[in-house]
């Protein structure tokens, strides 16, 4: 198998159009036309990872966290990623990063985090803006199933938990053929008029090349008319952070206990408790002290992230409990579920579970 091959399984997990514009996604280093003898799941794709996957015989490391996130002009072993890079090079080990394409998976990071706490009802905290546009196009009658169901193939008309979804109505049409056309309802140089549909879909604006390829290959019309709106609707299904409840509250204490115990937290720093029961909590995986004020409008009675600063407390504003659980811990089960999700995918091949703890932070 080849890592193209793998790497399209990746994306159907996570998508890299749904990531941070930030971010540094997909294949970091290597050749995706490469035959793959295994798959080494990990944080973070450090040297020690690295050594780790030449061990088991894996040349292909999927990570969370990308190893290469910034620009780098030499590549020297002079710091750790670099020394990472170098050995996967020298190893012809490729890299692959998820990061906020998981991250803003409605059953990616912090669906996972969510789980892990027993929260139901969860819901995206931030969902994602300008990512859904609009097509509209016209055909005659005989026409339209064909059209909309091909569009439908390719992703079109997928509303939250409905799909096959379009708006359609009646009308006709006019047109005149030059010299130069070729129509195939009427006759050239002729004014015609006839009955025809207008279909309108929504999608993701990613999937707007494959849309179009599907309503070019099976539309019958020389020139077909369609017309592409972006809209400012957000997305509810892709986001940053997700907030859901406990089917039953509990004391402040007990329930950053329980969050210490189900995430394997060493240390929470946390606000001052409010003397209020927690029901509704929301998370953000990963740094997330920019989300403050959106978990406080969703209503939630906590709110856990992670790398907060001395002044963010503040920022709770006596409103909910803010809760710092650390980083790796708040993001810790991802590459389980990357792993599970693989297996499932891909049967009969290596997908190795990393044995390596790359969280950097430790506690006295």
């Amino acid at each position: 198998m080849k890592i193209k091959n793998i790497i399209s399984a990746l994306e159907e997990m996570a998508p890299l159009a749904y990531a941070e514009d930030f971010d540094n996604v997909g294949l970091l280093v290597g050749d995706s036309e490469t035959e793959s003898t295994g798959v080494l799941v990990c944080h973070d794709a450090l040297e020690s990872v690295i050594d780790e996957a030449v061990a088991k015989n894996c040349n292909l490391v999927v990570c969370f966290h990308p190893i290469l996130f910034s620009g780098i002009k030499k590549i020297t072993g002079k710091n750790y990623v670099e020394r990472a890079i170098l050995k996967a090079i020298k190893n012809d080990i490729a890299i692959y990063a998820v990061h906020t394409a998981l991250d803003n998976h409605l059953q990616g990071v912090n669906k996972i985090f969510c789980d892990a706490l027993g929260l139901t009802n969860t819901k995206v905290l931030i969902p994602k803006q300008n990512f859904i546009q609009k097509l509209v196009t016209f055909t005659v009658p005989d026409n339209a199933d064909k059209v909309r169901n091909a569009m439908f193939e390719a992703g079109a008309g997928t509303i939250g938990n409905y799909d096959n979804c379009s708006f359609n109505t009646q009308g006709f049409f006019t047109f005149q053929g030059n010299e130069d056309s070729n129509p195939v309802i009427g006759e050239k140089g002729k004014l015609h008029t006839g009955e025809e549909i207008k279909i309108e879909v929504v999608f993701e604006k990613h999937l707007q090349y494959r849309i179009l390829k599907a309503l070019f290959a099976n539309h019958i019309y020389e020139e077909v008319a369609y017309e592409i709106y972006d809209l400012k609707n957000a997305h509810q299904n892709i986001g940053l952070g997700m907030i859901g409840e406990f089917e039953t509250e509990m004391d402040e204490k007990d329930f950053l206990v329980s969050v210490k115990e189900k995430m394997i937290a060493d240390g929470i720093r946390h606000s001052a408790f409010l003397g209020k029961k927690i029901k509704k909590v929301a998370v953000l995986g990963g740094s997330g002290s920019f989300a403050i004020k959106n978990a406080i409008q969703a209503g939630a009675d906590a709110f856990l992230t992670a790398d907060l600063k001395y002044h963010q407390f503040y920022e709770a504003e006596n409103k909910l409990l803010l809760a710092d659980i650390g980083h790796f811990e708040s993001e810790r089960y991802t590459k389980n579920y990357i792993v599970d999700y693989l297996r499932k995918k891909i049967l009969n091949f290596a997908i190795i579970l990393s044995e390596e703890n790359t969280n950097p932070v430790k506690y006295l």
